[in-house]
């Protein structure tokens, strides 16, 4: 009876290993972006958001820059606040290489 339970045991290890063993790398395409990485996007949309009476108009707004980008298979849209010397150079249909870490914009360079 010892013997059969770890026969079992030894099977059930086994399939686990070779289940773990066949799964993609990223089976969910919503993990991809963890970590660092560059991106090759296209901007789609540029907002501009006005100071709020509420901050006493000390700042000058809010730019933002919209993307679209292939991830796998999949088209990705990204928003995100830049700053204003970045919403003035890239204009709507600008090809431009995003480089993220963990879903967040760090830099944008034109692509070579």
């Amino acid at each position: 009876m010892q013997k059969q339970i770890r026969g079992a045991c030894a099977l059930a290890i086994l399939a686990v290993a070779v289940g773990c063993a066949s799964k993609p790398a990223t089976p969910n395409p919503s993990q991809a972006g963890k970590g660092s990485r560059v991106v090759d996007a296209v901007v789609v949309d540029r907002r501009y958001e006005p100071p709020t009476s509420g901050s006493g108009y000390r700042s000058s707004g809010t730019y933002f820059l919209s993307f679209e980008a292939r991830d796998g298979e999949a088209t990705v849209h990204y928003e995100f606040p830049v700053t204003r010397q970045q919403y003035s150079h890239y204009a709507e249909g600008s090809h431009v290489q995003l480089i993220m870490s963990n879903d967040e914009l760090r830099d944008i360079r034109p692509v070579p």
